[in-house]
């Protein structure tokens, strides 16, 4: 559906995560999915004006009111995914609300908000801005963003939720969200020809568990990648950093081209969730290029994994991931064609094209239902 008619086009407002830009190489899952939102639908022919970090892509275009400011820290050692600068979250709502403010001066100028922050403004603000908002849940509940549903009386905001698991961990706290998992660009993560390593990738950070993959790894016999940015110095200096070497090598971040062929040459990926994931994109991103995925059973991974010979284990147990991604391993070196099956699943499941196609459904019936309410008031 590429072209869209021009009759048929939406202009849609990208709200970004804060902290991080979005660029390559990707800072975490997040970063990563919001990118290829942004791609996906200016691609398919809507007008997509992005508000984000500064530094970002995809900001041509926007006004100055859209690009927020970026994290910065005094040291590497202080960099935080958990904790922000003094002083950082103040001059960030104070920009998230101007922005908020200049899509409520021009709503006629909007159809719709596409929101990914996980600050509270723009669900509060949901009623009041003239366009209707669209917000997906990344996170497990997080106590502003429940405090700003709570506020936004009035709102016919709609909600969505990465995974069935976050849908119900929202939904204890009263919010509902439709279920819409997250996608892959199957043109930039290709089916790839396997190998004997095995790989991990991912935000380096105490709930993503490398550690343990590492040791793993080290049970069955074969080398391990690692690849990603460090999001806590201390967790990398004092379980990851002793680990490293030998059949251990650590690639730091690295551009998606790259990430995606490392792990399209790899026999199999390592996921280590040590905290209820939302979702888990690297699984998917995993599966697209016929890499076996062997990973944690723990929140919404379950609904991302494959059939054999990709595999879940109990949360934290060493020696059964290292016993599965064995055999995950070993029968995909005998059977390449698993490479194929695999790749098949994510191609049904995870097509960034088909999962485009369903968010620019719920686009325009929200746009619909809005125009009719303001009909009727």
């Amino acid at each position: 559906m590429r072209g869209t008619p021009p009759s048929e086009r939406l202009r849609i407002v990208v709200i970004g995560p804060l902290r991080y830009p979005l660029r390559q190489p990707h800072a975490g899952g997040l970063e990563a999915m919001v990118w290829d939102r942004v791609q996906q639908l200016r691609q398919r022919g809507h007008e997509v004006t992005l508000c984000a970090v500064q530094g970002s892509d995809f900001l041509e275009g926007s006004p100055p009111e859209f690009v927020m400011p970026g994290v910065q820290w005094l040291s590497d050692a202080d960099a935080s995914d958990t904790d922000y600068p003094v002083g950082y979250v103040k001059r960030a709502s104070r920009s998230l609300e101007n922005a908020l403010a200049y899509i409520r001066r021009h709503a006629d100028r909007f159809d719709v908000i596409d929101n990914h922050c996980l600050q509270g403004p723009p669900i509060a603000a949901a009623a009041s801005l003239g366009v209707p908002v669209v917000t997906t849940l990344h996170t497990p509940p997080l106590p502003e963003m429940l405090a700003a549903h709570a506020a936004s009386i009035g709102s016919t905001q709609r909600f969505l939720a990465v995974s069935a698991h976050t849908a119900r961990a929202w939904r204890q706290h009263g919010v509902h969200a439709e279920v819409m998992p997250n996608s892959v660009d199957l043109d930039r993560w290709p089916l790839g020809k396997g190998g004997d390593a095995l790989v991990w990738s991912g935000r380096i950070v105490p709930e993503k568990g490398t550690h343990l993959a590492i040791d793993a790894a080290r049970m069955t016999g074969r080398t391990l990648v690692v690849a990603g940015r460090i999001g806590d110095r201390d967790y990398f200096d004092q379980q990851v950093a002793p680990r490293l070497g030998g059949d251990v090598r650590y690639v730091g971040p690295l551009p998606q081209a790259e990430l995606a062929d490392l792990v399209g040459r790899s026999a199999c990926a390592l996921v280590t969730p040590l905290w209820d994931e939302p979702f888990g994109l690297v699984i998917p991103e995993a599966l697209a290029t016929g890499t076996p995925v062997v990973a944690f059973d723990a929140g919404g991974v379950g609904e991302s994994i494959a059939p054999l010979p990709s595999a879940l284990v109990p949360p934290g147990d060493v020696r059964a991931l290292a016993e599965a991604a064995s055999h995950a391993a070993s029968l995909g070196s005998a059977h390449p064609e698993t490479r194929w099956l695999t790749r098949r699943t994510a191609e049904r499941r995870f097509d960034a094209q088909g999962r485009a196609h369903a968010l620019e459904q719920l686009f325009r019936q929200v746009v619909d239902e809005s125009t009719t309410m303001e009909i009727s008031a």
